[in-house]
């Protein structure tokens, strides 16, 4: 184990077992995948404020998206005097243009830790336990291509949490096209075209990373997504309702 990650992945450990012992007299053998859950949905509590900064980030973005291309179109073979005057827009409304990616990059230790946690037989020097414990029958700490293979129930486990994932990302890519289009252009210059290619390649990069992380790290991005699919409808919602009511709700 990575001596980087060894107190987190023990701090990890003992916050899944002992959740996963609370739990056990209640779900039996789904405790220790209610404690990933609960895990997961602490974690996602404590990053809620960064998270709705970055969502309103993301709303600036999208209003000066027309103002973006006016500069490219402006400064385009200027590439120094391009990179200034969108610094400089963007220092003017107090964003960056990273700012919508905050959240995927603050999952990556949380989710770094998940994996070496089920990949790990020994945690802390002592057996790792949460190895014992499935998912209908599919062991936490199992790979998509090990094991049975993609052809088995295990298989099919599997490409439930795939399936799953890739319907939350398409929810949230649809949600960010909402909120674009909630964004008034300003006068003489075209709306915003909705959330870039980039986004949208970022959002089912966690199909790929579920593909070859272990079970247990696939909950993890399942629950991770559908929080996040959450907070982005949430934060709609009080932007429609902060709009003035002469502009009309927002139709979902």
């Amino acid at each position: 184990m990575f001596s980087l990650f060894g107190v987190p992945v023990d701090a990890a450990y003992h916050l899944v077992a002992g959740f996963t012992g609370i739990l056990t007299p209640v779900l039996g053998g789904l405790a220790a995948v209610a404690a990933i859950v609960a895990v997961t949905m602490a974690v996602r509590i404590i990053l809620m404020p960064l998270s709705f900064r970055a969502l309103r980030g993301q709303a600036v973005q999208a209003r000066l998206a027309p103002q973006l291309l006016a500069l490219r179109q402006r400064y385009g073979k200027q590439p120094d005097r391009l990179q200034r005057e969108m610094s400089a827009l963007y220092k003017r409304e107090g964003t960056s243009m990273f700012a919508g990616f905050t959240p995927f990059l603050l999952q990556w230790p949380f989710l770094s830790v998940m994996y070496l946690l089920f990949r790990s037989p020994q945690v802390g020097g002592k057996a790792n336990t949460l190895l014992s414990h499935d998912l209908f029958g599919v062991p936490l700490g199992t790979h998509w291509l090990s094991g049975a293979g993609p052809a088995s129930a295990q298989g099919a486990v599997f490409a439930g949490v795939f399936v799953l994932l890739a319907g939350l990302c398409w929810l949230s890519t649809r949600l960010a096209r909402l909120m674009t289009a909630q964004v008034p252009a300003p006068p003489g210059t075209k709306a915003a075209a909705g959330p870039g290619a980039l986004v949208k390649a970022l959002s089912y990069l966690t199909v790929v990373i579920a593909a070859f992380a272990p079970l247990a790290a696939g909950i993890y991005l399942l629950t991770s997504m559908g929080w996040s699919l959450a907070e982005r409808r949430l934060f709609l919602r009080r932007r429609q309702a902060e709009a003035p009511v002469s502009k009309g709700r927002l139709t979902s």
